[in-house]
């Protein structure tokens, strides 16, 4: 997932991709007669070039499976078809995470994120989630108040932080609630999993073969707990463990996250983690000056660092030259470009997608954050002991999700002993934003499940260097084969 370094979901779980810009068909947000269950099972996609050699289409999915009326989503779909025809597999659904990524933009870089045997024999294909990029999209800020609520300090640990800290969760969710209308209960993971099975439908696949890559492994292990008979050759990579609380998840991603700067730190000359705290702390007062005039306060210090440490092939040179740019003259450009680029703000100042928002507005939905406000104050020290950097700013995740005027739309059971063919379970050992552990536990929440260790930095493991994992991924795609046994792997 990559989650996103704000005040409430501070670090996603998503794979940086290419962002598109593509405009729906001209279509009304309320259909003019009502479908049944059936209309939506047996439509058929009108594929239309897109982006040269692409091919676009509209998928339409009811906006509440429970009580179907005129309100529906539009669901953009984008598919790179197999380069072999003749040998062509079938179909192959990506998401990379988030929540909130665009599966369509994964999709379009598929001659990137898999093999060239498997673009030869499969079509790529990447749908955006209700609500997310080009499916009917949902914004609650504009540009300059988006700027504001993720320059904010979100440690909250003084009395007006608090106070600031509560105005604007209340506020977002209020936002929320004003720009999604009906649907604001309606942007889940788990109505996801059920717009998945439509696609499967449409596509004519009898099974349906995905690769999940960090929060889209929680999309696939739905999925598979709602159509366990549904499920055919599946990768889930980065795993997210479905059955930790949303208070566990993010104090083990604080925890991920410091456990990578440190390793970052043991391979960096002259730059150490009380170094890094004291540069945060000094910002709260005086925020780092930038080429823009933009102050780049500790929340943006943080996002920074955070999004370099997913890569520790490129992000970690880009996170040395930053910190000693801001150490040594007291200027965040670096830092701040980080940033920028990890919530998709352009030099104009405009957000090139809408995640910033979606990926805190699925959070509220997918997970029941019960804690009080008195709870969060005192897991304040819990969080800051075992991650003094990132854990501050994860003490208060969540906190905008307790003015979300839906509730959560969650599974009834817990997602364990879940009955599916093998799939391919991938952890990394020092992955920052899905902790290994999580890896581990879904492994054993799919008993059928083979598990890949990747041994190594960075997140997820599939299509980055190696042999041992992107081949076993390969083999299994194209013969339907898993390993017979766990494999790890070095990287």
């Amino acid at each position: 997932m990559r989650e996103k370094p704000n005040k409430t979901t501070v670090f996603g779980l998503l794979l940086v991709v290419v962002m598109l810009a593509f405009t729906l068909p001209s279509v009304k947000n309320v259909f003019q007669s009502t479908w049944t269950i059936k209309d939506f099972q047996t439509q058929k996609l009108d594929w239309k070039g897109c982006y040269e050699t692409y091919k676009c289409a509209v998928l339409k999915v009811p906006m509440d499976y429970d009580h179907i009326d005129k309100n529906i989503f539009h669901i953009l779909v984008l598919k790179h078809e197999a380069l072999n025809s003749k040998q062509r597999l079938g179909s192959i659904v990506v998401n990379p995470g988030g929540p909130g990524g665009s599966g369509t933009d994964y999709a379009y870089a598929a001659e990137s994120i898999v093999s060239s045997a498997i673009n030869q024999k499969f079509d790529i294909v990447g749908f955006d989630p209700r609500g997310v990029a080009s499916s009917d999209p949902l914004r609650c800020l504009n540009d300059k108040q988006t700027d504001a609520y993720l320059a904010e300090d979100g440690k909250a640990d003084t009395p007006q932080q608090e106070a600031d800290s509560l105005k604007s969760s209340k506020f977002f969710a209020q936002a929320c609630a004003k720009a999604a209308g009906v649907r604001l209960g309606h942007y889940s993971t788990l109505e996801s999993a059920k717009d998945m099975e439509l696609l499967r439908m449409a596509l004519g696949e009898k099974k349906l073969n995905f690769l999940g890559k960090s929060y889209g492994t929680f999309l696939g292990t739905l999925y598979a707990s709602l159509y366990p008979n549904s499920v055919g050759r599946f990768v889930l990579d980065g795993a997210v463990d479905p059955n930790v609380s949303i208070r566990d998840q993010n104090l083990a991603q604080a925890k991920g996250f410091d456990l990578a700067l440190g390793d970052f730190l043991k391979s960096t000359k002259g730059i150490t983690r009380d170094q890094i705290l004291s540069l945060i702390n000094r910002a709260e007062t005086k925020p780092l000056s930038s080429a823009s005039n933009r102050k780049v306060t500790p929340a943006l210090i943080v996002i920074g660092i955070a999004s370099s440490l997913y890569d520790n092939t490129e992000g970690w040179p880009l996170l040395q030259k930053a910190l000693r740019q801001a150490m040594d003259t007291g200027n965040g450009q670096l830092l701040l470009e980080l940033s920028d680029q990890y919530t998709n703000r352009d030099k104009n100042g405009h957000y090139s997608d809408n995640q910033n928002d979606i990926a805190l507005v699925v959070s509220c939905l997918d997970w029941n954050e019960s804690r009080s406000l008195a709870q969060m104050k005192l897991d304040r020290a819990i969080f800051a002991k075992a991650a003094p950097v990132f854990g501050p700013f994860l003490t208060f995740s969540g906190l905008s999700c307790h003015y979300w005027s839906a509730p959560p739309v969650v599974p009834p059971v817990l997602l364990r002993d879940l009955k599916t063919p093998p799939i391919l379970v991938i952890g990394v050992t020092g992955d920052p934003a899905t902790p290994y552990d999580w890896a581990v536990a879904l492994h054993k929440d799919f008993p059928a499940s083979v598990f890949l260790t990747f041994v190594g930095e960075g997140h997820t493991g599939h299509n980055r260097g190696s042999v041992c994992i992107d081949g076993a991924v390969d083999r299994y795609f194209l013969t339907g084969q898993a390993p017979a046994h766990s494999l790890r792997c070095v990287a």
